[in-house]
C-alpha cells in the first residue's frame, strides 16, 4: 500500500492507494498523535509520503518507526504546485500515486541530533534579528524628534545616555533588549559548549574566519556530508552556482539559484568577510581581490564564498583541519 499525507497545522489529509492505484481509504485527521496512531491502526505494510511543511517533522518521527517514510520536496514535486485543479483530496492522492510510480522528488532528512542543532542555531539567529529590529525602533524614534547622541550605538556609554532621555518608549525598548541580550548570551554558551563537543565543528573552526556559532550552524545545514559526492554538489545545495539557460546551442549563465539553504548562505557569506580581514596572505582572500577590480565587491564575496565551502567540504570529508 501507498499513503499520501498532505500536511496542515490542525490536520493532515489521507489518502491510501493499493498497488493498481485503486483508493482504498481517505480521511481528514487531526493533526494529533492520538488519531493518526488510530488511522494507521489497520495499516501494517505501507510506504508513506510527507509533503515538507511547517508541520512535518513529528509526524515523520511517529511513523517512520514503523513505515518507510518519504519526505516529498513541494518544489520539485511539480504535479501538485502545477495541478489547476487543487484540493487535499486531490492532494493527498496525488502524493500516493506519485510514491507508487518512484516520481517523488525526496528531502533529506537529518539525523535527530542534527536538528536539534539547526533548532539551537536558528533559535540564537531569530532572537538576534528580533533585537536588531527592537534597536532600529529607537534609532527611528530619535530621527522622527530630531535626537542625536554621540558615541557608537549600544555601547554601555551610548545606552547610559539614551536611558536619561526618560522617553517611556525607549526606555521600554530597551528593557526588552535587555532580556534579549540575557537570552543570546544564555544560548551563545550553549552553542560554545556544543561545537567544543562536536568533531565537524571542531575541524571547521580551524579554518580562520569560522567560530563556534559559524561551525555549528554550517554544520546543521549541512548534515551529513557523505551525501554529497563532491564539493560541486554542496554548492548547488547551498544555491551558490549560477543559473543556466540554455537555447539554441547557446548557454547563458545568470545570478546564483538560492535554492538551497538562506541561513547557509548568509553565514558563508559572513565567515568569507572574516576570512578576508584575518588572512591577507589565503588564495581566498588572494582570489576575492583579483576578482574585484573585474566583477565588483559582490560578486567576488559570492564567488569566494563558494571556494571557502569547497574548503569546507574537504575539511569535513577527509576529517583533517585546515591548512593553507
Amino acid at each position: 500500500m501507498f499513503v499520501g499525507l498532505d500536511v496542515h497545522k490542525k490536520y493532515l489529509q489521507a489518502a491510501v492507494i493499493d498497488n493498481e492505484g485503486t483508493l482504498l481509504k481517505e480521511e481528514r485527521v487531526p493533526n494529533d498523535i492520538k488519531e493518526i496512531e488510530r488511522f494507521f491502526a489497520d495499516i501494517d505494510d505501507a510506504k508513506i509520503v510527507i509533503e515538507s511543511s511547517s508541520a512535518w517533522y513529528h509526524i515523520y518521527e511517529l511513523l517512520s518507526r514503523r513505515y518507510r517514510v518519504v519526505l516529498s520536496n513541494p518544489v520539485k514535486t511539480k504535479a501538485i504546485a502545477s495541478a489547476k485543479v487543487k484540493t487535499d483530496r486531490l492532494d493527498a492522492f496525488t502524493l500516493a500515486d506519485l510514491l507508487r510510480g518512484g516520481y517523488v522528488a525526496e528531502s533529506y532528512v537529518p539525523p535527530r541530533r542534527i536538528m536539534d542543532l539547526r533548532g539551537l542555531v536558528r533559535h540564537r539567529a531569530g532572537l538576534v534579528t528580533i533585537r536588531t529590529s527592537l534597536k532600529n525602533k529607537i534609532h527611528a524614534h530619535l530621527l522622527m524628534h530630531g535626537l542625536r547622541i554621540e558615541g557608537t550605538p549600544f555601547t554601555k556609554a551610548y545606552t547610559d545616555k539614551l536611558r536619561e532621555i526618560h522617553d517611556y518608549k525607549i526606555d521600554g525598548i530597551l528593557s526588552v533588549i535587555d532580556a534579549l541580550n540575557r537570552e543570546i548570551d544564555q544560548v551563545s554558551r550553549r552553542i560554545t559548549v556544543e561545537a567544543r563537543d562536536d568533531e565537524c565543528a571542531r575541524l571547521l573552526m580551524t579554518i580562520p574566519g569560522i567560530g563556534y556559532y559559524s561551525a555549528l550552524l554550517i554544520v546543521s545545514e549541512i548534515g551529513e556530508i557523505e551525501r554529497f559526492p563532491d564539493s560541486s554538489h554542496l554548492c548547488s545545495y547551498a544555491g551558490l552556482t549560477p543559473s543556466t539557460h540554455s537555447s539554441g546551442g547557446v548557454t547563458y549563465h545568470g545570478n546564483i539559484t538560492k535554492s538551497g539553504s538562506r541561513h547557509l548562505r548568509w553565514i558563508l557569506t559572513e565567515c568569507t568577510q572574516c576570512h578576508i580581514r584575518t588572512e591577507p596572505d589565503s588564495s581566498i582572500t588572494k582570489f576575492h581581490n583579483r576578482l574585484v577590480k573585474k566583477k565588483g565587491k559582490a560578486k567576488a564575496t559570492v564567488a569566494a564564498s563558494v571556494k571557502l565551502l569547497k574548503v569546507i567540504y574537504w575539511v569535513l570529508k577527509e576529517k583533517r583541519p585546515y591548512h593553507s
